[in-house]
């Protein structure tokens, strides 16, 4: 017998997981469902994505996971929260929000805000978030030092927000102090994998001129966004022309903030000029459509936005407004106000590849592309809710729960694996929620 010596190029290539779906939405073609596909994964990155039967033939895998019935979409990511303001679910419900906000969060911020605040919330967050299939999110708190620390201890990917506002908190007790944490923290995740920070200016009515400056010429020199509700309110918009003779985005836009750094969250007060001045601008605006229904703060124009080229994000807003991290909830309530340009398809698109690009990770997640770190979510369309299964992206929108995630990744590491938390303790964070509600209790 002749020994034929077996060519490198018919050897299968190694890669680490083999992730198989009877769906996959890359979102990137948009609109785009691939029949009976998989995602080949190397080192937390997307290596191909191609069909079953070529996959089997071309890599050889580590680990292969098969959903037969199932959806593969790109993480879902979250492009506003206050995630350490999840131990606060539903301590003020049903009120405006200056009277939520001031006769009732701020004070019990006061009382319990600090770095266990802040790491026990965010733990609690993550959890919900990767059951619901989110694998990014865009902070936006206090003690960013702690936020960063926790993300990364639980291999989540996030943008954390450097607070700045005009008074006195437990983290900063003065301008000078805020900007010097902030560039300690920045400096600290400058070159982390999976965080990145941005500046977290609270609000128009809470930042000065001055400070508004600082943070431009900085953001500037660091390549940093600027993070900010902004008309959020109609009381909001006319307390800015009462107090500056201008309305916010006007003000912002004489301050130099204006740009594509900023990502503007809320945006329910636009005129037809502003919405064209963001358009031209690059501004990037995060709609966070329940929030501003249970707080009634208005509507955000987003078929007006859609049409005049602004990209569109979602995101959930804290806990204590909304009052979940629910991003299926938050996609469909979306797509349901504003129907005449929000069809599923760009809904999925705006809370995945729109909320990585309005906080500067596109390049990275968002779609299900070569290239791209692996952040995926497997969704189970087999539930009796489902069926029968006629469109695939109308379903993943209009008809599916958050319970029905059985999987997730962030740069191809397990998350979650058949509706278990993989290294997250569920009873040990229901008790640690449980002993918090007492304590913030004794406040209220």
């Amino acid at each position: 017998m002749t020994y034929q010596p077996v060519s490198e190029a018919t050897l299968p290539e190694t890669c680490d997981l083999l992730i198989e779906a009877r769906y996959v939405v890359p979102v990137q073609p948009h609109g785009v469902v691939l029949d009976h596909h998989a995602v080949a994964i190397r080192g937390g990155e997307i290596l191909a994505v191609l069909p079953i039967a070529e996959a089997r033939a071309r890599f050889e895998a580590k680990e292969t996971v098969s959903r037969p019935e199932a959806a593969l979409i790109p993480g879902l990511i979250n492009a506003h929260c206050h995630n350490p303001m999840t131990l606060m679910r539903g301590v003020a419900d049903d009120l405006p929000l200056k009277q939520w906000l001031q006769d009732h969060i701020w004070p019990i911020e006061g009382a319990v805000m600090g770095p266990e605040f802040v790491a026990d919330g965010i733990e609690l967050a993550i959890a919900e978030m990767l059951r619901g299939g989110t694998t990014c999110c865009n902070e936006n708190y206090f003690f960013p030092d702690v936020q960063a620390a926790t993300y990364k201890r639980h291999g989540f990917r996030a943008r954390v927000g450097l607070p700045v506002i005009d008074f006195p908190t437990a983290w900063a007790k003065s301008d000078d102090e805020y900007f010097d944490r902030a560039g300690e923290v920045h400096d600290q995740w400058r070159h982390d994998t999976l965080i990145a920070t941005a500046f977290a200016p609270h609000a128009p009515y809470t930042v000065s001129d001055e400070n508004f400056e600082r943070i431009r010429m900085l953001a500037d020199q660091l390549d940093l966004p600027v993070h900010l509700h902004t008309h959020e309110t109609a009381q909001e918009v006319q307390q800015s022309q009462q107090k500056h003779g201008q309305r916010p985005i006007a003000r912002l836009d004489r301050l130099g903030l204006i740009n594509d750094r900023l990502i503007a969250v809320h945006m329910t007060q636009l005129t037809d000029a502003e919405i064209a001045l963001c358009a031209e601008r690059g501004v990037n605006v995060v709609h966070c459509p329940e929030s501003n229904l249970k707080l009634a703060s208005g509507f955000c124009p987003v078929h007006r936005l859609v049409h005049a080229g602004v990209n569109v994000a979602i995101g959930t807003d804290g806990c204590a407004s909304n009052n979940d991290l629910d991003m299926f909830g938050e996609m469909r309530t979306a797509a349901l106000l504003a129907k005449a340009v929000f069809d599923a398809a760009s809904a999925l698109r705006a809370a995945t590849l729109g909320s990585a690009k309005a906080m500067g990770f596109d390049h990275l997640v968002g779609s299900i592309e070569s290239g791209k770190q692996a952040d995926l979510t497997c969704v189970a369309l087999s539930a009796l809710e489902t069926q029968p299964l006629h469109h695939v992206l109308s379903q993943l929108v209009y008809a599916t729960g958050r319970h029905q995630v059985s999987d997730v990744w962030i740069a191809g590491r397990a998350k979650l694996r058949d509706r278990i938390l993989v290294d997250m303790d569920i009873d040990a964070l229901i008790a640690n929620a449980r002993q918090w509600r007492e304590r913030i209790g004794a406040v209220k």
